[in-house]
Order: C-alpha cells, then structure tokens, then sequence
C-alpha cells in the first residue's frame, strides 16, 4: 500500500521513487488524497534529492497524463515550434512564429504570461487592440490551418497538475530545481502536440539561469525528456547579459517585432531569431527554405498579419502609448557603453509597469524602455542612454533606483562581441 509520507521519507533519505508510486502520488492528489503540505513537502526533498532520469521521466508522463494533449493530426503541414526560458527585451516569438510558418511548416505555440523581471509573450501580444490569447482546442487548430502559426494561452486542461505543483514550488522555495523546470516546461510542451521543438536556453544575468553550467543541464534534461516522449527536440544556449533588441516592454516590444518582420530588426535580435529558425526548419524536414528571403520579399510579415487577424486582433490598430516619457541613465562622460545590464533593466521595466509580481497582477501595454544605445557604441557626456515609459509618474523613482550602476562607459571601444548562440544541445 502506497502512502504519502512514505514517499516523501524515501525521497528525503536518497531513495528513488518507483514508476508505479508516482502514478499513484499524481493521480491520488489530482483525488486531493495527498495534501498540498504533503506534496510540498516532496518537492523539497526532490529539490535537495533530485530525480533520475527513469524517475523524471515517469514524472513528467504523469504530468501530461494528469489532463488532455492537442490533436494536431489534421495538420498537413509538419509541426515544429520553440520554447525560451525567458529574458529581457525577448520577443522572439512574435517574429518566429509567423517567419516559420511563412517558410512551410505549423508553429502552435502556447505562452505564458511575464512575471518579475522577464516579459510574457501574452502580455505582449495583448497590447494589440482586440488581439485573444485564450483559444479553445478548436480554435487553436483552424487558426494554426488558416495561418500557419497561433500564439495562445496553454488550455487548463493541458497538463493541469502542473500548474497545481508550480503554484506550490512558487511558494516554498523550490523554483530554481532543474528536474522539476524541465517537467514543468516539457510536460506542457508535449502535451501541445508538436511533433519536434527547439529550445532556447538563456544564459547571463537577465536569464533564470546565470550560470552556463546549470542552463546546459536544463537544456540536456530537457532534450533527453522531449525525445524520450516522441518529440525530436533540440536546445540552443543563447546570451543574455543585454537586452535583446532596443524595445522591453509590452506594445513596444510589438512596434520591435513588426520592425523586424519589415526587415528592420537589431542585429541581435535577428541573429538568435534567424539561428532557432534554422533549426526548427531541419527538424521539421524543410530544407529549401531561406527565413532571410521569407522577412525580404514580405511573407513572414504577411503571415504576422494573418495570424493577429485570425485571433481577432488588428495588426494595423495603434498600439497604446505611455502618458509619461523619461530619460534615464545619462552618460557622465565620452566615451564607449561596454555594458548595459539585462537584470536592472527588466527590473526596471517591470516597475514602470510592464510587469508582474504575481500571476494575477495586471501589467501595462504602454510602459517600458527603449535601449537608445547598446553597448559597443559611442556616446557623449549628457547623452541619455536610456528613455523610460510609464503611465504613472511615481514608478520613474522605483524605476531609476533600478537601474544603478547597470551601465558602463571606457574610454576604450569594448572587443568585438562573440556570438549570442553559445552551444547548440542535441
């Protein structure tokens, strides 16, 4: 006879969980059989004890089983899309998307919501008039046959135990445990029903995972899971030390994104968004496709279109703006930016208003920042280095304090800069 308690000594003191005790811990607490302190009190252990990969496979399978998975065997095109552990000034999404759909293949990507310092893909695409994150299985799958590509919320009937353990592991301090991220991720990654997906692991102080070592576990756990589960999946390790584009924010990461999709795009933007492009077009068996060709002649644009019109927005409405405009981070003197930190800025865009604390905060269209240098260039003693957004004149304070010490200026230009694709995993 299997109880809680015993599973949470055994997974305490070392032991691993047997394939037929997690089946049983995940359907006896979706019963409410197992107390939330109960299951609390497991992930603890597994944040010190870890799973083995017989054991996190077992787990992330109940995971996806505990609800529905999303058919997509109507599809004729081949299915492939992309998963980013999250960053500042990452809209990588609302471009890649339509960009490789436009070059052949099915892309249903199912977000999430911004919360802290890093953006939601939701909250993004929400700035524009009338746009609907929330789709039902249906609508998912004639969006993704009229446009190519859908960007919605994850349905709660797609692996809900997992949003029962994340709302716990937010609570008690369990977050950061890589087998339970990448069951987190994976779960509902599988159960969205792609066939194949690539992952963008960011690494550097505006990623969740400072450290290259650990984003290159996570991303080898995760890889090893998707493929265990029938989903060719392949990661990318990509830096995040700066801001990714000029726009953080809501609507003028949106404003960025239509930039980019008309082949105006920052260099760093387009560098990460074309390289996961490429290889979610080999692994989706598209071969004769060039995604530079699909942004110049206007297809990727036109699909972008298509999919915010099919999800009833309107890609030509006028995206909200800010009642209050400042500049921040005045150069103290000439010289070269060599550094401009991604933590500070998320965090001050999130306190200007463009993000969350909790997952039931609402969040501002029109607030933001805009990156008027970025480092490698010059600038002049009185030159602002950055224009902060907000609807609310008091949050320039919290912002400001922010954003301390989160620019450096030399007198000497910074090295070239190295790729921002680090690895690629799988």
């Amino acid at each position: 006879m299997t109880d809680a308690v015993t599973l949470i000594q055994a997974k305490r003191d070392g032991c691993r969980l047997h394939d037929d005790e997690i089946r049983w811990l995940f359907d006896a607490y979706a019963r409410n059989e197992v107390a939330d302190e109960q299951m609390s009190a497991l992930l603890m252990a597994i944040y010190f004890q870890g799973l083995d990969a017989k054991e996190l496979r077992t787990w992330t399978a109940a995971m996806i089983d505990s609800g529905d998975r999303l058919d997509l065997s109507s599809l004729t095109r081949p299915t492939v899309d992309k998963h980013s552990t999250g960053g500042v000034g990452d809209k990588v999404s609302l471009i890649l998307a339509p960009l490789v759909a436009a070059c052949g293949a099915a892309v249903p990507q199912l977000s999430g919501r911004g919360l802290g310092h890093t953006g939601g893909t939701l909250d993004k695409l929400e700035a524009i008039p009338g746009f609907r994150s929330s789709l039902s299985p249906q609508e998912t799958v004639d969006t993704l046959r009229k446009a190519g590509c859908v960007i919605a919320a994850a349905g709660a009937g797609l692996a809900p135990a997992d949003r029962r353990l994340y709302a716990l592991r937010d609570v008690t301090g369990t977050v950061e445990s890589i087998p339970l991220i990448a069951s987190s991720i994976m779960s509902k990654k599988i159960a969205e029903g792609t066939a194949a997906l690539v992952l963008d692991v960011k690494v550097g102080t505006g990623a969740f995972m400072k450290d290259q070592a650990r984003a290159r576990e996570l991303a080898q756990t995760m890889v090893a899971l998707g493929n265990e589960h029938q989903v060719t999946t392949k990661a990318l390790l990509t830096s995040m030390d700066t801001p990714l584009g000029r726009a953080v924010g809501n609507a003028v990461e949106v404003e960025e994104s239509v930039q980019a999709l008309q082949g105006n795009g920052p260099d760093d933007l387009m560098e990460v968004t074309y390289a996961l492009a490429e290889r979610m077009l080999t692994l989706a068996g598209i071969t004769d496709q060039d995604p530079r060709e699909a942004i110049a002649d206007g297809r990727a644009y036109a699909v972008y279109q298509q999919m915010i019109r099919a999800q009833g927005g309107d890609p030509d409405a006028r995206l909200p703006e800010p009642e209050y405009k400042q500049d921040a981070l005045i150069a103290d003197r000439d010289g070269w930016l060599t550094r401009l930190d991604a933590l500070q800025v998320g965090v001050a865009a999130w306190r200007l208003g463009a993000g969350r604390e909790r997952k039931e905060d609402p969040v501002s269209a029109a607030a933001g920042i805009i990156c008027l240098v970025k480092p490698g260039q010059k600038v002049t003693r009185g030159q602002p280095i950055l224009e902060l957004r907000t609807d609310e004149k008091p949050r320039f304070g919290i912002a400001i304090q922010a954003l301390d010490g989160a620019a450096t200026i030399s007198d000497q230009p910074p090295p070239r800069s190295a790729p921002l694709v680090i690895e690629h995993i799988g």
